[in-house]
């Protein structure tokens, strides 16, 4: 339990008092304390990044999470998708308010939105960044991640993606703690199935050039059209949430492309089992997928972790096989699909189903990336860790005030 490890509210005010602020929209009075705060400032379209995480904190009865959000439309979308406190705070005074009231001993975010930054200023908090996934894009890495006392990563091939990124930045701020999103038992959506399930899985083209891995509009008609050829086999779409109303109208065309194909095929074979399943959990898909088809992603991380046995096509937007590699470990346990293999990706999938080549990497790099966690013991780690980032900030905070009081002649 955390009580014996709290620094006393009135001693924390020493260091910020909000007491006399009146947040709009509630009542401090009705503010019970809690231990940890999810703080997310975006919109409705990126709810995907906490709502990953909020299984994990409403599994927990021992440390009280409120989840914070900044803006209207975000609190309304949430009503009724958890069990935790949801409280609208759009205003930098009334977050300070409430942090204060609160006592919050762990804030937590899961992703680098800018308005984390007014989050930090909260000084009687760790402040833990989470990120919503683990993946090889560059996104993963920031600068950003200086400005969090920890940040809790899910094996060493995160630790070594951090170092080789940044500068000045200490590796100590690392926690290796799994993928607790992987412990939970998401359901498979797909029906039972003779021959050999494909998934196709792309993700978005991000936010810039630099960040965009997605496979939609270079190939993906292409691939989906060759996947569709081989007998014995059903095909599954799960793209990104935000691909069909992507920014790059190349990509939405592209996806309304792959639609059509399905759809015809289904047409033509209404007993063939593929299916368009933009809405569905893709944790619970995977686990029913004998073969994916997917970017650099956390998709095909998670696939890793849940079923190192099975095949993995890893599409590469640039063509460069030696940048892939390094940036992307996974890639030497997978089958590389781009522009100079493309033109024969059916009679090579076709060799992928019949003649795996690469499972013996893929177990090794299962454990380079997830630290060797078996299922369930990613969660308890990450609760693990989070106690001890806890305890060990309020003890330091209590040793500052401690030292601010004698200087102060008190």
């Amino acid at each position: 339990m955390l009580q014996a490890k709290r620094v006393s509210r009135s001693l924390s005010r020493l260091l910020r008092d909000f007491g006399a602020v009146q947040p709009k929209g509630f009542k401090l009075d009705d503010v019970s304390t809690s231990d940890i705060a999810i703080h997310f400032a975006d919109g409705p379209p990126k709810l995907y990044q906490l709502n990953q995480w909020l299984p994990i904190f409403e599994a927990n009865t021992t440390e009280r999470t409120v989840v914070v959000v900044r803006q209207i439309d975000t609190y309304h979308a949430m009503q009724g998708t958890t069990s935790l406190p949801i409280l609208l705070i759009p205003t930098y005074e009334d977050l300070m308010a409430l942090y204060d009231r609160a006592d919050f001993h762990a804030v937590m975010y899961v992703n680098n939105g800018f308005t984390n930054f007014q989050s930090l200023a909260f000084q009687q908090a760790v402040h833990i960044h989470l990120n919503h996934g683990e993946s090889d894009k560059i996104c993963m890495v920031s600068n950003q991640a200086k400005a969090y006392d920890k940040v809790f990563v899910a094996g060493q091939a995160a630790v070594r993606r951090h170092a080789a990124a940044l500068t000045w930045f200490d590796i100590n701020h690392l926690a290796r703690v799994g993928r607790p999103q992987l412990d939970l038992p998401v359901r498979n959506p797909l029906a039972e199935f003779a021959g050999t399930t494909i998934t196709y899985a792309p993700t978005w083209e991000g936010e810039d050039e630099a960040n965009n891995y997605t496979s939609v509009d270079l190939f993906g008609p292409q691939l989906v059209s060759a996947a569709l050829t081989l007998p014995k086999c059903r095909f599954i779409y799960k793209p990104h949430p935000r691909v069909a109303d992507s920014d790059n109208a190349a990509v939405r065309a592209a996806h309304q492309r792959i639609l059509s194909l399905v759809k015809s095929a289904i047409t033509n074979d209404p007993e063939c089992g593929h299916r368009i399943m933009q809405d569905a959990n893709v944790l619970g898909i995977i686990r029913g997928t004998d073969l994916l088809i997917a970017d650099v992603s956390s998709v095909t991380l998670d696939y890793l972790y849940l079923r190192p046995e099975a095949p993995i096509v890893l599409c590469d937007r640039r063509a460069n096989r030696r940048q892939l590699l390094h940036d992307t470990p996974v890639a030497s346990g997978a089958h590389v699909l781009d522009q100079s293999t493309i033109a024969t990706f059916a009679t090579d999938l076709a060799d992928i189903i019949a003649n795996d080549k690469h499972e013996a990497a893929r177990r090794e790099l299962r454990g380079f990336y997830f630290d060797g966690l078996a299922p369930g013991q990613s969660t308890e780690r990450f609760w693990q860790q989070t106690r001890l980032e806890i305890a060990e900030h309020d003890r330091a905070l209590k040793e500052l005030i401690r030292v601010r009081q004698i200087a102060e002649g008190e």
